[in-house]
């Protein structure tokens, strides 16, 4: 038997090292110890138990520059047509006139600037914040719309809602309708966390899973896959 101390090989049936007299490991200890050290190495090879490093990733910031770079760009060339079209409405029609018609039209562009606008603060005010689910809800409820006739109709929907406290004691809700999808994926007393500017929750134990939210887009992808099939950004886990 090996010493693990100074290396000198000792009888098997000794307890101590001849050399150094140091404890040597009996045969059930040495296959105890390797019984752990094996049981331990998968989960921490897979990475489906914490939180990800992956976070840290620089596709994630190039995400979401790309994110608010698109919303601009949309919400401009939407600006652009609708004043184009107001303008081209006021010199061509009988019932309105410009310059009525085209400040119709910045009024409309302006409102959609100010929602991309507000869509990119909304995403950079989500702060990070770790938490835990403390209840689960399924509610019937109703709502009321109005048809093309002016005639108002129920509509039941089942909506779905995830409960969460976070660290600092908030509680947050998280619902969605007629859909079951993320309701199902989270358990009570499951460990959560928020990352700066993104809208998914990461759970910190993954380790039963066989779907995986992409912590950018939200796309639902499987847990074997590395990157999100949609947006290309590491899936935490």
């Amino acid at each position: 038997m090996i010493c693990p101390n100074c290396g000198t090989d000792s009888d098997k049936n000794v307890n101590f090292c001849v050399g150094c007299g140091g404890p040597l490991l009996v045969s059930g200890q040495r296959n105890a110890e390797e019984t752990q050290t094996n049981q331990a190495k998968p989960g921490e090879s897979s990475g489906l138990i914490g939180y990800s490093e992956r976070i840290n990733d620089p596709a994630f910031a190039s995400y979401q520059r790309q994110t608010t770079a698109w919303s601009f760009i949309f919400a401009g060339i939407l600006t652009v047509v609708v004043i184009i079209g107001f303008f081209i409405y006021g010199e061509t029609s009988p019932e309105m006139d410009n310059p009525q018609a085209l400040f119709i039209g910045v009024g409309i562009g302006g409102m959609f600037l100010t929602i991309a606008l507000l869509s990119v603060l909304s995403r950079r005010m989500v702060k990070q914040w770790d938490g835990v689910v403390i209840d689960k809800k399924i509610e019937n409820k109703t709502r009321r719309n109005k048809d093309s006739d002016g005639q108002y109709y129920a509509v039941r929907y089942k909506l779905y809602t995830v409960v969460f406290k976070t660290d600092r004691g908030k509680i947050l809700e998280k619902g969605v309708e007629d859909d079951d999808t993320v309701f199902n994926y989270f358990e009570i007393g499951d460990q959560v966390r928020q990352h700066k500017g993104l809208g998914t929750l990461e759970k910190y134990d993954k380790s039963r899973d066989s779907i995986i939210f992409c912590n950018a887009c939200s796309t639902l992808n499987d847990i074997n896959d590395d990157k999100c099939h949609r947006c290309s950004c590491p899936l935490l886990k």
